[in-house]
């Protein structure tokens, strides 16, 4: 299954980054395009009840002042495709003289954006916000310094190499009989009544089977078993990978972690197919721009897993 933020066709071009020189080359080719980022929040353009990801091309870039945080995404039919962080948003006022074109949180771009832009979007704001948390060194505390288009930070003093991260977090819906274990996040969302699957990272030194029941007895206190892989899903914010699965409830007993969730519950198949179908009165839950929303879907309309 091909979530939001997957779908990305871009080929990465491994080859390509080895070579400083060939990045400068594509850097500067009149056919390269670059996707604008401030505060990473993403350039789109809206025109006819359609919304795009804003590509520029180099001209276009000509008195822009950039920050380092400048990425090589990849090739599409031999035109490299570039993402930059903008260092001030008034040295773009002339890219958004019209109000078709504007920065956007990248979360409401998406739901928007066709399948396979919101792909190449997640591997470009992942990364420049990778690049962001990455300025030093963390053997020495010196600056480092970005090679292989991006995909590499080098330190300037002890020459540690760091290569851009991606954090696993398992989500899973509980299941026992015609009921889901679901929990309400702390935060903005606790007055509401809206509920999503259970989630957490993989510890190091940890299988995904094991996060899955540690995290569902961390935060609920449920044990389960026979966990089952759905499908995965990048998640840009700031870079991680959701890693779908089912597990089945050994116990119903729910005990609260209070600074994980404002409150966890078994809801119904019925009440769960009532909320995806819109009805909000006693359930609702995330839009399909999340995975959990699909792994409530598959199981309460009974889909092919």
């Amino acid at each position: 299954m091909i979530h939001t933020f997957s779908g990305n066709p871009i080929d990465r071009a491994d080859a390509i980054r080895r070579n400083e020189d060939d990045i400068d080359s594509l850097l500067n080719k009149s056919n390269s395009v670059f996707l604008l980022f401030k505060d990473l929040k993403v350039l789109i353009a809206t025109s006819n009840q359609t919304t795009e990801l804003k590509w520029l091309p180099s001209i276009q870039l000509s008195n822009i002042k950039m920050e380092a945080n400048r990425v090589f995404l990849g090739l599409i039919n031999e035109i490299a495709y570039f993402a930059v962080d903008i260092l001030k948003s008034e040295t773009i006022a002339p890219i958004l003289d019209s109000p078709e074109i504007c920065f956007t949180d990248c979360r409401i771009a998406a739901m928007s954006l066709p399948q396979e832009q919101t792909g190449m979007l997640a591997q470009a704001r992942s990364q420049l916000e990778w690049h962001r948390k990455h300025q030093f060194c963390g053997i020495c505390g010196q600056k480092t310094k970005s090679e292989r288009g991006g995909y590499l930070r080098r330190c300037t003093s002890c020459d540690a190499a760091s290569f851009p991260r991606t954090d696993p977090v398992v989500i899973m819906l509980v299941t026992k009989g015609e009921y889901c274990l679901l929990g309400k996040p702390v935060g903005p969302f606790s007055k509401t009544n809206l509920y999503t699957a259970l989630a957490g990272f993989v510890d190091q030194g940890e299988s995904i089977e094991e996060a899955v029941k540690r995290e569902v007895m961390e935060e609920s206190g449920v044990i389960v078993e026979n966990v089952e892989y759905h499908s995965s899903q990048p998640w840009p914010f700031p870079y991680s990978l959701m890693i779908g699965c089912y597990a089945m409830a050994k116990t119903e007993g729910i005990t609260i972690d209070h600074e994980e969730l404002a409150d966890a519950a078994w809801f119904s198949k019925t009440e769960v197919a009532d909320a995806l179908h819109g009805n909000k009165t006693i359930l609702e839950i995330p839009g399909p721009i999340a995975i959990a929303h699909h792994l409530m879907k598959a199981w309460a309309l009974q889909e092919t897993r």
